[in-house]
């Protein structure tokens, strides 16, 4: 296995969060009529609205996004480089944000009070970053409180969390990370206490433990915030080096074991590609681990003729397959499944968004209040100061 090492642009990263409650704003219908799916002008709708409006927006298309999305992004990448991008677009009175709902709060926090970003589909959120919520994140750091190790413990948060989150990170001394710079992350962590709470994905967190900083399954508990004392014991959170929250990527932790022993078998000689955010077992049974834009730069650098089966969203495979016919590329899962929730950003939903800002209207705004995002911004900042 040879996993991503961190880069150095991978330090020069971007937060991320949600600074507004979800439960208010998932499955809220669009205050305006959608065009339909099958209107043949939408091609031309979103083309005739973006000209229109000119230098005056900016879209950001996540990788993950469908390819109907992407013909009319500006830029695309994963979340923190499309931050990064909205950050450095200060001109660009709208940031359109094709992403899920945690990335757009990133460009809310990192662009100025004059600009205003725009989700097209508010129901575009992120099942992991909502498997930690904060009150349940709160109530496990008083378990700790009572067991008198809180002291001890640094919390870690990953980059697919909210705001929420990320504040109360900050707030407690710990530090945001990536899929490329968790391993710094950990190793900063362990420099200023004996223990990390991890956030929110578990699969990232004991990856990273195990195959890159060398503790063991043992030293691991698994966080349910679902029963009393995360269904563990004070025993077993005293001698914890690593407590992991018990949250997953709905994509990822869909790959087993199971495929990748049968791709080998299908596709002789296949090099094997997935994200941190898959199951441990599926980490060590691959030949390469990495985060989406790793993977993204392993495939350009293949060689013609190569085989590679990919463990990561599939709009990203098809288009890397698609970009590179002279390479045998195949969706790691003979089960296809995409995003759910990234896929809610439709060309219907983007048209409707960019036909309303030329109207003057401003729809799906999303906007992090000051507060959680100073706090969280504490936990970025030591991050962006890793060694």
């Amino acid at each position: 296995m040879n996993w991503d090492e961190p880069s150095s642009t991978a330090t020069a990263l971007l937060l991320l969060g949600r600074g507004t409650d979800p439960a208010s704003e998932r499955g809220v219908d669009c205050p305006g009529d959608l065009p339909a799916p099958s209107d043949p002008d939408l091609v031309a709708r979103a083309t005739a609205a973006k000209a229109a409006l000119g230098d005056r927006v900016f879209v950001l298309g996540h990788h993950y996004q469908r390819d109907e999305v992407i013909e009319f992004a500006d830029v695309t990448g994963d979340s923190f480089k499309l931050a990064k991008e909205a950050a450095a677009r200060p001109q660009a009175e709208y940031i359109v944000f094709c992403g899920v709902h945690f990335m757009a709060e990133s460009a809310d926090i990192l662009t100025s009070d004059a600009q205003r970003v725009v989700l097209p589909d508010l129901a575009a959120g992120c099942s992991m970053a909502d498997m930690a919520a904060l009150p349940q994140v709160e109530e496990a750091w008083d378990t700790l409180v009572e067991l008198d190790i809180a002291d001890r413990t640094v919390p870690v948060t990953y980059m697919n969390s909210s705001a929420d989150i990320k504040g109360f990170v900050g707030r407690n001394k710990g530090v945001v990370c990536t899929s490329s710079n968790a391993e710094r992350a950990l190793r900063w962590a362990f420099e200023r206490g004996e223990k990390v709470l991890f956030l929110p994905d578990q699969h990232l967190g004991r990856n990273t433990a195990v195959l890159q900083m060398g503790l063991t399954l043992d030293d691991c508990v698994l966080y349910n915030p679902h029963k009393a004392g995360g269904g563990l014991t004070a025993q077993q959170l005293r001698d914890a080096k690593m407590i992991l929250w018990r949250g997953h990527c709905s994509v990822h932790g869909r790959f087993t074991l199971d495929c990748v022993n049968e791709v080998r078998e299908r596709i002789p000689g296949v090099n094997v590609l997935v994200h941190p955010e898959c199951r441990h077992e599926v980490v060590t049974a691959a030949d390469y681990v990495g985060s989406t834009e790793y993977i993204i730069r392993m495939i350009e650098a293949a060689p013609a003729g190569s085989a590679w089966a990919v463990g990561t969203e599939l709009n990203l495979v098809r288009r890397l397959a698609n970009a590179h016919p002279d390479k045998q590329i195949t969706f790691l899962d003979r089960t296809v499944c995409y995003c759910s929730t990234m896929n809610r950003i439709d060309l219907p939903h983007l048209v409707w968004a960019l036909e309303e800002l030329v109207a003057g209207r401003v729809v799906n705004q999303i906007t992090v209040d000051s507060g959680t995002a100073h706090h969280a911004r504490t936990a970025l900042d030591q991050m962006l100061a890793l060694p």
